[in-house]
């Protein structure tokens, strides 16, 4: 089989805006969640994954994106794997910096969807994080990497045992959420949301309006307050959370 053959999409979604993405590194998934919320979109977030490091950075970035699908003996050999037209290895290499690499795996976690020295080179090049609903190899040379990186468990066998790359950026399900290329993949210590491309500027700042809010109410919560009347807001707290920006966002000592 000749692995040119398989279906390629060469339209990658161009980058974010410096202003948006500087907007969704101050905000939470759990903000972010909560604005897509308000737009009906119930399913975004990609249950079961985690970061492979704790203490690595936050991810943003468009997606690009990987399909695999399972392997077939005959066609899966380290020979096949090996060649510079292996669409794993491609994505590797023509991700585009500044795009979050997403890898639909089906949830397999047979085989690994990626290892350190993949992630190395990723982070070399400029990708701003990897993704699958499969696993990982060699986590802690990963982690060394400092490439933000998210998988449901790590995945030691290599990935032709159980796993064939079949697309490159096309639509793909990753841990059961739709993901297209040029949605925007937002990472951070508990997880990754998806936000659908044409929503990004609008949802990026509200999120980070809502984490301003969120402080506000934190202040009065730490002093005592009930979160009736304050959480969710409301006109009247609003109306407080408004002046108290005007003021310049002060301690609550400085208002009393």
């Amino acid at each position: 089989m000749n692995l040119r053959e398989q279906p390629i999409h060469s339209d990658v979604a161009p980058g974010l805006s410096p202003a948006t993405r500087e907007k969704l590194s101050q905000v939470g998934t759990a903000n972010i969640a909560n604005s897509l919320l308000r737009r009906g979109f119930r399913n975004a977030y990609l249950l079961g994954l985690h970061p492979v490091s704790g203490m690595q950075e936050s991810m943003v970035g468009p997606a690009y994106t990987l399909r695999f699908m399972p392997a077939r003996e005959d066609i899966d050999t380290m020979a096949n794997y090996g060649r510079d037209d292996n669409l794993h290895r491609r994505a590797v290499e023509e991700c585009p910096p500044g795009h979050v690499l997403v890898i639909d795996t089906g949830g397999c976690v047979r085989s690994a969807a990626a290892g350190d020295l993949m992630a190395l080179r990723m982070r070399q090049r400029g990708v701003a994080g990897v993704v699958t609903d499969g696993g990982f190899r060699d986590t802690p040379g990963i982690r060394a990497t400092n490439l933000p990186a998210y998988q449901r468990q790590a995945a030691p066998p290599a990935t032709p045992i159980a796993m064939h790359p079949v697309e490159l950026n096309g639509p793909v399900g990753c841990a059961d959420v739709a993901v297209y290329p040029g949605d925007v993949l937002v990472g951070d210590a508990e997880g990754v949301v998806v936000i659908p491309q044409h929503l990004v500027d609008e949802i990026a700042q509200e999120a980070l309006e809502a984490v301003d809010y969120e402080r506000f109410a934190a202040l009065h919560i730490s002093r005592g307050r009930p979160i009736f009347g304050l959480f969710p807001a409301t006109p009247e707290s609003r109306k407080e959370y408004d002046g108290w920006v005007a003021a310049g966002r002060p301690s609550l000592e400085v208002l009393q």
